[in-house]
């Protein structure tokens, strides 16, 4: 076992077995204030009414609006001044006819007023104000619950929480709201050549690049990840590993899914459960796999990554990232106009043959430049603004041709 790949399967026949499996959200109440980037799990509804009260919307004077209708810069309305009040006071004199009272911008406004006039079209002379424009009734007031009605839906379950929602849940005294649990993903690097990089790097040895790359990918979709050390490519070591997990959502690993003696992942999942991918017809990434975990908590998936950075990036991003971000109950990725460029091509480029076809680019003005390295070459990474899709079918892209290209990291 462990010595070929058992069925190198279609791009979108992989992405449906990763779409068809289920996800166990749970919830949990947080603080307002540590609830950025969380999803809200249930539906909110204002306890209050917003505003809370009738306010002015501008600087200027409360007034009774048809002691106004007849001024004009030459024949103003003089009326008595007989408060001010400033936002977050209370009116405390009722509001009659001849008489105006002074008002902030966000103020209550007091018990009468049927129009605020602005500042601009009045002048102040020793307590009397002359009023140069009449006010419309319900002019510059903002009606209690104008903008949002105790009960009202405020926010809808699922809806990420940005600093504009906290603000929004702020408006109602929110002290705590009711989130998705954060997915637990359990990173695991495998390969006798791989190092921390914190130890010293001897010939034959690499650092471990993967470790942080997936773990800043699993953080950006919305998930945890639980670090471990790196584990050699033997049969126990790697069987005891994944046996630790289980209290994590997803285990993802990287490395071990070629069909290479050295390789023994495929070997572990027959052991502990079923492997269910094992190979997929894509460039880079064929050596994809995916199992299915059996143990006395139920099913557990895990996800495991070619060991080789760009590949691994690149079957994250596109198969991956999407069920993370579904753990999560977080938008999935959009593919949207302001993403995706369509570019020309800027030399000619042969593809690989029966696969789908992943390829690095670097974007120069209006043209989409291949990066020609292999998957193990992380330089590329550096180099690489997006990447293009090259269908099975296609034996060659000529120079010029328009190429869509995504982002690398869209998630």
């Amino acid at each position: 076992m462990g010595q070929e790949f058992l069925n190198i399967m279609d791009p979108e026949d992989v992405k449906k077995i990763i779409d068809d499996i289920p996800t166990n959200k749970r919830v949990e109440k947080v603080l307002l204030g540590d609830s950025l980037n969380r999803v809200i799990a249930e539906d909110v509804h204002a306890t209050i009414n917003l505003p809370p009260f009738r306010r002015t919307s501008m600087d200027g004077y409360a007034v009774i609006a048809e002691d106004t209708f007849n001024a004009s810069e030459d024949y103003p309305v003089s009326l008595k001044l007989i408060e001010v009040i400033g936002a977050g006071d209370v009116p405390e004199k009722k509001l009659t006819s001849g008489f105006c009272t002074e008002v902030s911008t966000g103020a209550p406004l007091p018990s009468g007023t049927t129009g605020v006039v602005m500042v601009e079209f009045t002048e102040s002379h020793n307590g009397e104000i002359l009023i140069y424009e009449s006010a419309a009734i319900g002019q510059n007031i903002t009606k209690e619950g104008s903008d949002v009605k105790e009960g009202e839906l405020l926010l809808p379950r699922d809806t990420r929480i940005t600093p504009d929602k906290i603000g929004v849940l702020s408006a109602i005294g929110m002290k705590t709201v009711t989130v998705y649990q954060k997915p637990r993903v359990a990173i695991i690097s495998t390969g006798n050549e791989i190092i921390n990089p914190n130890d010293k790097l001897t010939y034959g040895k690499i650092y471990d690049i993967n470790s942080m790359t997936i773990s800043s990918a699993v953080k950006a979709c919305g998930c945890i990840p639980v670090h471990t050390d790196i584990v050699e490519d033997d049969f126990s070591a790697l069987k005891n590993k994944i046996n630790e997990f289980k209290d994590v959502d997803l285990i993802l690993t990287s490395g071990g899914t070629s069909a290479g003696t050295g390789d023994v992942l495929r070997e572990v999942l027959d052991d502990l459960g079923e492997v269910i991918v094992h190979g997929v017809a894509v460039k880079p990434g064929k050596p994809t796999i995916i199992g299915r975990l059996k143990n006395d908590e139920g099913l557990k998936y895990l996800f495991g990554l070619p060991g080789n950075p760009v590949a691994a990036l690149m079957v994250f991003r596109v198969f991956f990232a999407p069920f993370l971000m579904k753990m999560a109950s977080i938008s999935t990725l959009t593919h949207s106009d302001d993403n995706v460029q369509t570019l020309k091509l800027s030399r000619r480029y042969r593809p690989a043959r029966g696969r789908l076809h992943y390829v690095l680019v670097k974007i120069e003005g209006k043209n989409a430049i291949p990066i020609l390295k292999d998957s193990g070459a992380i330089s590329s990474l550096a180099e690489a603004d997006g990447f293009i899709q090259i269908p099975k079918n296609i034996e060659i892209l000529e120079k010029g041709e328009s190429v869509q290209v995504f982002p690398l990291v869209d998630f």
